[in-house]
């Protein structure tokens, strides 16, 4: 019984701090510190990582209808979606498929999404071990948390007097979504927050605050199931039926916790700014480091 009330427990802080801008696996850590699970700590460094594929789940629920990329003929353009048409036959039959089974610009936008994964590709896969090891601890949580906080409010700051460039996910450039990319590896560090660094990095690169958001959901889908996959190959596949229940557990917790806190998220982000997040970072971090000192909290 007090294993599955911490699989919930676990379930529903992945489900909230994952889509706001204050560290889901920081968290994780944390409270794995303060009410450790009776499972070996491969599983568990595989567990934080893997429930959050029913966080994804919910990105995809709630945008499926904007990032699902085919229609039905019914559901064609009057028009052809290509400025210049083909004259050669093959290319005439291309790019009328296209045209009647395929919205184009979300091939290009799911395309800028896999620029962004980029830079977590060539810079995470090589470090992960190192990263577990070294990094995954609440001594380094508790740091980074009052960091990032701080560059937090120093950015809103910055960004009041500011307008946005960019104010549609499609005028999202390649640029932008390479600068994203990059943004996030800076979440590889526990205690960042992914979300957080790729929204406030798209401020920063002219992204109005909803469409850095937007654009950070649908970026979670390939980095979060490519992270879980890594960390389901590591651990291996053969699981306890215990260890199958907590996972599937966790994960649908996290889905339906997740599914309230993105649209809470999107509702806040139109009329606040990140400043609060800032100052919760501060306070948690600095209250978490004050424990780790005193003993109370592995450190």
């Amino acid at each position: 019984m007090i294993t599955i009330l911490k699989t919930l427990l676990l379930g529903i802080v992945e489900g909230i701090t994952e889509w706001l801008p204050v560290s889901s696996t920081g968290h994780l850590i944390l409270v794995n510190s303060f009410l450790p699970m009776d499972m070996s700590h491969q599983f568990m460094e595989m567990f934080d990582v893997v429930i959050q594929l029913g966080a994804i789940l919910a990105v995809v629920v709630i945008y499926f209808n904007k990032l699902w990329p085919f229609h039905t003929k019914a559901h064609a353009p009057e028009k052809p979606v290509f400025k210049n048409p083909a004259t050669d036959a093959s290319g005439k039959s291309f790019q009328n498929f296209v045209t009647k089974y395929i919205y184009a610009d979300r091939i290009v936008l799911w395309c800028k999404i896999f620029v962004s994964v980029i830079p977590a590709i060539v810079i995470g896969l090589p470090l992960d071990d190192w990263l577990d090891a070294h990094l995954y601890n609440a001594t380094v949580v508790s740091i980074m948390l009052i960091i990032y906080g701080v560059l937090f409010i120093i950015v809103e700051i910055y960004n009041a007097k500011r307008n946005p460039k960019v104010n549609h996910i499609s005028h999202i450039t390649w640029k932008h979504a390479l600068l994203v990319g990059i943004f996030q590896c800076l979440a590889m560090i526990p205690g960042t927050s992914r979300s957080g660094a790729t929204i406030i990095g798209g401020i920063l690169i002219g992204l109005s605050r909803p469409v850095a958001a937007e654009y950070t959901f649908y970026l979670a889908i390939p980095t979060m199931f490519g992270a879980s996959l890594l960390k389901l190959l590591k651990f291996g596949f053969s699981f306890s039926g215990q260890e199958i229940a907590i996972l599937l557990l966790g994960s649908v917790t996290a889905f339906i916790v997740s599914m309230i806190t993105i649209k809470f998220f999107m509702q806040f982000i139109r009329k606040h700014d990140f400043k609060p997040f800032g100052v919760y970072r501060i306070a948690l971090g600095a209250l978490v480091l004050i424990l780790s000192v005193a003993g109370l909290v592995h450190a």
